[in-house]
């Protein structure tokens, strides 16, 4: 687990991106449930907060299917 401190306007989405590569609901839950009182920020967060990044898989990629072939 890796511990970080927000910077002025830092959002969720950004932060799990810079330090996972991934945004998405399996790890924003992750990072909520790790970090307790974290949504009452909102959706902007000001400088300072400390947030402790959870460790996950990487995410496996996406299938897209393409239904006019």
């Amino acid at each position: 687990m890796t511990t970080i401190r927000s910077r002025d306007g830092d959002t969720i989405s950004n932060i799990l991106w810079i330090a996972l590569k991934r945004n998405d609901d399996q790890a924003e839950e992750a990072l909520f449930e790790l970090n307790p009182g974290l949504e009452a920020y909102g959706p902007v967060l000001p400088a300072g907060v400390i947030i402790d990044i959870p460790t996950l898989s990487n995410k496996a990629p996406e299938t897209v299917t393409n239904i006019w072939d």
